[in-house]
């Protein structure tokens, strides 16, 4: 009897965690659409100002902050992308172990690293472990707006633009996660300044660009215009990269709550069977006992 009660204890619960895991995957369900739909509609002025501060590196020698590094600064600014809420399968810890590995290269590349994180898990799991953190933001990790990827980057372009003798930094990294699709989600690391040239994947696109070189004229003169290109490109690439994790976090969580109701499910069909089982043992044990009872009551009367 007991070993029923804790079946049937052992069901319910089960039961009202599969209720709970359903939900939890049909509201991730009803936010994936928007949240793909806004990460995709930020890609392209995401892209367009890239590519314009890509042009500017590759036909210009403009000696500015956006473009080189400051000489003998090993300091450099990781940002790690987390989330706030949990029930999102492997979505935060990958992101930390890309953190750690990310902390462990520029460690042994001789650099001095600062972390920023983003996020409610990752906050607690840095201040758990007693981590130094620079900075830290939470809250509406699923749907970040504007005003906090503004209050990122301006921390993080101060932080750039600092000297090196008032602690400020030389690289600036953000670890994130892209959204391919629902399925495929990837941890990326990106470098986000100095710019980098990314080369020519082969010799006919190089030779097009070469074609499609732009004249850039400034005015009133080049810093003064990159001083205010060099926000506004920080902002929008940080801005993409919430929104695209944003998505990727919807999805991690619609993925991870769809297999625990499956798994919840097929728990508590094997537990049914056992409780069902142990239900046919306890009623074949009375009947044999109450069948033996008979038996030697027969016998004493005879």
């Amino acid at each position: 009897m007991a070993s029923q009660l804790a079946f049937k204890s052992r069901i319910a619960s089960t039961e009202s965690l599969a209720k709970i895991f359903n939900a939890q995957e049909m509201i991730a369900s009803s936010h994936i659409a928007k949240a793909r739909k806004v990460a995709m509609d930020a890609k392209p002025y995401s892209d367009a100002i890239f590519d314009a501060v890509q042009a500017l590196v590759a036909h210009t020698h403009i000696t500015h902050p956006i473009f080189k590094r400051e000489e003998g600064n090993n300091h450099v600014a990781v940002l790690a992308l987390t989330s706030d809420r949990g029930m999102a399968g492997a979505f935060t810890s990958s992101i930390i172990r890309e953190t750690e590995g990310l902390l462990s290269r520029l460690d042994a590349e001789g650099k001095r690293p600062s972390l920023y994180v983003y996020g409610r898990r990752g906050v607690t799991y840095y201040k758990y472990r007693s981590r130094d953190i620079a900075d830290t933001w939470e809250g509406d990790t699923d749907k970040p707006g504007v005003e906090i990827a503004e209050e990122i980057s301006k921390a993080l372009l101060d932080a750039y633009m600092k000297p090196a003798d008032q602690g400020g930094v030389s690289e600036l990294y953000i670890v994130f996660t892209e959204f391919v699709n629902m399925v495929v989600q990837k941890v990326r690391v990106l470098r986000m300044l100095p710019v980098e040239l990314v080369q020519a994947e082969t010799e006919a696109e190089e030779i097009e660009a070469n074609k499609t070189a732009p004249l850039y004229r400034f005015e009133p003169s080049a810093d003064e215009v990159l001083d205010m290109v060099l926000p506004k490109y920080i902002q929008s690439r940080i801005h993409e990269c919430l929104l695209t994790s944003a998505a990727s976090e919807t999805a991690c969580r619609q993925n991870a709550m769809h297999t625990a109701t499956d798994n919840a499910r097929n728990l508590i069909g094997d537990l049914t069977r056992k409780l069902n089982a142990s239900r046919q043992a306890a009623i074949t044990q009375e009947l044999t006992e109450i069948i033996g009872s008979a038996d030697a009551l027969n016998k004493k009367e005879e």
